[in-house]
């Protein structure tokens, strides 16, 4: 239950008012999106340091991705109530984000745990990821150039995004199946 990963999750979250502050208190969206990269980089790096020190637990199954969920879901949601973000981007994000959590609380109330992460997956999300904290960066610092990159990655990001959604769809499906299958035996 505490371990190094498990923590990190958990600053994780605690960041997430500090981020609001930042944007809405002190009307810094580049500290903002400084912060939300600090969230979504610690997220690589409480999983890699999970499996590297044998330190995956249910708690950590449970947290990192309702750190991701929430940070995610905050910097998106008020990036687009700021006017940090293009509000088609923010709407494309908050229904993914939605449908990811609506099929989470699913797949854990029949009893699925977990989904197998594909590589295209990693990708859109750090694709997403850095064009959410560029854009906040281009809200405070207003850097012409890096709108320009934000749009395109994000963009690309975004489509990839719906792809894997659409493949975790299938493996949910295929998982709850075997589930009522083995319930029905």
């Amino acid at each position: 239950m505490f371990t190094i990963p498990n923590l990190i999750s958990i600053i994780r979250l605690g960041l997430i008012p500090y981020f609001l502050y930042l944007l809405f208190g002190k009307d810094d969206p580049a500290g903002a999106g400084t912060v939300f990269f600090f969230i979504a980089w610690s997220d690589w790096v409480d999983g890699y340091l999970a499996r590297r020190l044998n330190q995956v637990s249910e708690l950590g199954k449970l947290l990192d991705p309702l750190a991701d969920r929430i940070a995610v879901f905050v910097a998106v949601l008020f990036g687009w109530v700021a006017g940090v973000l293009p509000p088609w981007f923010a709407l494309a994000l908050l229904i993914r984000e939605s449908l990811v959590g609506v099929a989470a609380i699913v797949a854990l109330l029949r009893g699925v745990t977990s989904v197998t992460v594909r590589y295209l997956g990693k990708a859109a999300t750090f694709m997403v990821y850095s064009a959410v904290t560029w854009f906040y960066w281009v809200a405070g610092w207003e850097w012409d150039w890096l709108e320009y990159l934000a749009y395109a990655v994000g963009t690309v990001g975004l489509i990839l995004y719906y792809w894997v959604l659409a493949d975790y769809w299938r493996d949910l499906r295929a998982k709850l199946a075997e589930v009522n299958d083995g319930s029905t035996a």
